[in-house]
């Protein structure tokens, strides 16, 4: 059965949204090697709506900027869980609009590598109630953003009201720029 990995950039004060835009300073060669390694483990990629939508919008004007890890991204089959997006423009894209558990639950089950979730929103809060997701790098950045970073409603924050789970340390990796890259899994028991 294949797994399904999440790699979620997060910054001390738990904001999860639009990482382009506090996160990049912290990226370096280290860090490029940790991202790729997860990249090329992995042969598809899930996500939800967006997610997806940043995603489609940056990654297909970036093979020549970001090389190799761009046509990766590119080129590999995404799946996407939204019941609101119309059509999926991005190449090798597949709409995932209900019976999320069931679709995800047989993906896992076809022959393939790993699966790479970008992105900590309700789609991984929804594969970890039901034992789906295995494992989750968060990206810690040594960076506060305050308030006037935090989206109305807060809704793009890694700890949302209600949400629990139990997850076990597994590895931690300190990369030169001070991010720590803390991998977890499902606790069980």
């Amino acid at each position: 059965m294949r797994k399904i990995i999440n790699s979620t950039s997060v910054s001390l004060d738990g904001i999860i949204d639009n990482p382009g835009r506090w996160s990049l300073p912290y990226f370096g060669d280290d860090s490029a090697a940790y991202a790729t390694e997860l990249n090329v483990a992995s042969d598809a990629l899930l996500m939800g709506r967006r997610t997806y939508e940043g995603f489609a919008a940056s990654w297909p004007n970036m093979e020549e900027t970001e090389g190799e890890f761009a046509v990766r991204m590119n080129a590999m089959p995404k799946y996407v869980v939204s019941t609101t997006l119309e059509k999926a423009e991005w190449n090798n894209t597949t709409i995932i609009r209900d019976n999320v558990v069931e679709a995800v639950t047989r993906l896992k089950a076809e022959p393939g590598n790993t699966i790479l979730l970008y992105g900590f929103g309700p789609l991984s809060y929804t594969l970890l109630d039901h034992g789906l997701l295995d494992e989750v790098h968060f990206w810690i950045h040594p960076v506060l953003l305050g308030a006037e970073h935090r989206p109305e409603g807060a809704g793009d924050v890694l700890l949302r009201q209600g949400a629990r789970a139990n997850l076990e340390l597994v590895k931690t990796t300190v990369l030169a720029s001070g991010v720590v890259v803390a991998t977890y899994r499902p606790a069980t028991g």
